[in-house]
């Protein structure tokens, strides 16, 4: 059975990968969203298949746990929003940012009741906590703004930017769980 050191390294190594993929997104968008409509549309498909595969990896991270119902809520809604975007993006970028701002939300209900039910075991976890409540915040302002035409991709950059960061401050934190003996 795993412990919290386990865990919180395990998680820590996650939330670094996490981070720098986010990190990475951001820049290809601030690059190239505004001059390749094909890109945007293939950026904007990325993020939620990401979300799949970084869900997959902390399943994995959290097998001693015996709940793992919000992870696997969390895939379904990526792997559907994934396709649903890819929908939506045929009628225009407005329409795939109200299914990316409705994943958004969906997705960070659920890293804010994962942060909450993990900080008793790991601690460490009020930068998921908070996240999940931006994440909700931005989905919903991502739904009212889709049809605003200096919106586009690009607003979804500091959505990432965010969560990259707090993905950051979540792996330090957890760090001091990880190795409790260099506290």
């Amino acid at each position: 059975m795993k412990t919290a050191p386990s865990i919180a390294r395990s998680l820590c190594k996650l939330y670094f990968i996490r981070a720098g993929f986010s990190i990475t997104w951001v820049i290809i968008v601030a690059l190239f969203a505004k001059t390749s409509p094909i890109f945007a549309t293939i950026l904007l498909l990325i993020y939620p298949a990401w979300d799949v595969i970084g869900t997959i990896l902390d399943i994995r991270a959290n097998r001693a746990v015996p709940s793992k119902t919000p992870q696997y809520i969390n895939l379904v809604i990526s792997g559907i929003t994934t396709f649903a975007v890819a929908v939506a993006i045929q009628k225009g970028v407005p329409e795939a940012l109200v299914v990316f701002g409705a994943w958004a939300i969906c997705t960070g209900l659920i890293q804010l009741i994962l942060g909450l039910r993990r900080r008793k075991l790991l601690g460490g976890q009020w930068p998921m906590i908070i996240s999940g409540g931006q994440s909700m915040i931005g989905g919903i302002s991502f739904i009212l703004l889709a049809h605003d035409t200096s919106k586009g991709i690009g607003s979804l950059a500091g959505y990432a930017a965010f969560g990259a960061f707090y993905y950051l401050l979540a792996a330090y934190r957890l760090s001091r769980t990880a190795n409790p003996t260099a506290n």
